[in-house]
C-alpha cells in the first residue's frame, strides 16, 4: 500500500499527464488490463479517462484495473483515474 505522502507525491507527478486510455461502454476487458500492464511497465505513472458511455461505476472500473494490472489506485478525481506500478525494469519515480 501507499502511504499519504506517497499518495501526495504521486499526484504532483501525475497532473501534467495526459490520460492514455479510455474506458467505455464495453467496460474493462483483459485486453485493456494486459495493454495498462505494458504500458505501466515502462511509464509506471499514467491516467486513465472514463467515458460517460460507460455504465459501470467509477470506483469499480478502478478496482477491476488495479487488480488485474497489479497497480494502485494513487487517486479517482472526476471521470480519471491515475495509477502506479513499480517498474522492474525502467524505474523512474523514486517514491518518498
Amino acid at each position: 500500500m501507499l502511504t499519504g505522502k506517497q499518495k501526495r507525491f504521486l499526484r504532483s507527478k501525475a497532473h501534467h499527464l495526459n490520460p492514455i486510455f479510455q474506458v467505455g461502454k464495453t467496460g474493462v476487458n483483459e485486453n485493456m488490463i494486459d495493454q495498462i500492464s505494458d504500458v505501466l511497465e515502462k511509464r509506471e505513472l499514467i491516467k486513465i479517462s472514463i467515458l460517460q458511455n460507460c455504465f459501470e461505476d467509477k470506483d469499480e472500473v478502478a478496482k477491476d484495473i488495479a487488480d488485474g494490472a497489479e497497480a494502485h489506485i494513487v487517486q479517482i478525481i472526476g471521470n480519471t483515474i491515475v495509477l502506479y506500478k513499480e517498474s522492474d525494469e525502467n524505474k523512474q519515480i523514486k517514491l518518498p
